[in-house]
C-alpha cells in the first residue's frame, strides 16, 4: 500500500503501523490522492503472469483479515487503505499470479 502511494499519487503520503487487539497487526498508508483504487471495491483480473506491477494490492487482499478504504473530508484530504492481519497470516498463496 505504501509503494502504491509512493508510486501512483503526487504529494505527501503516510505509514502508520499499531498494535491492535490480542496479536494483531494495523497497517495505514494516507495519501493526498482521494482515488480509491479499484480492488477495494471488486476483485480486478488477476496480473499477467510476465507483468512487472499488479500484485501488490491483491497480496494485501489474500493476507489481510480485514481490509479497507475510505476518503477523508476536504479538511484533511486524500484517502485512507488499511489493512489488519493476525499473528498466523492466512494467505492463499496458490490463488494469486
Amino acid at each position: 500500500m505504501l509503494t502504491n502511494a509512493h508510486l501512483h499519487t503526487r504529494g505527501p503520503y503516510a505509514l502508520r503501523l499499531c498494535a491492535a487487539d490480542s496479536g494483531r497487526l494495523r497497517i495505514g498508508v494516507w495519501d493526498s490522492d482521494p482515488t480509491v483504487p479499484p480492488v477495494f471495491d471488486a476483485v480486478p483480473a488477476p496480473a499477467e503472469p510476465d507483468a512487472e506491477h499488479g500484485r501488490g494490492l491483491h497480496l494485501v487482499r489474500a493476507c489481510a483479515d480485514a481490509w479497507g478504504a475510505y476518503t477523508l473530508s476536504a479538511a484533511r484530504g486524500g484517502k485512507l487503505l488499511w489493512a489488519e492481519c493476525g499473528s498466523e497470516p492466512d494467505c492463499q498463496w496458490g490463488s494469486l499470479r
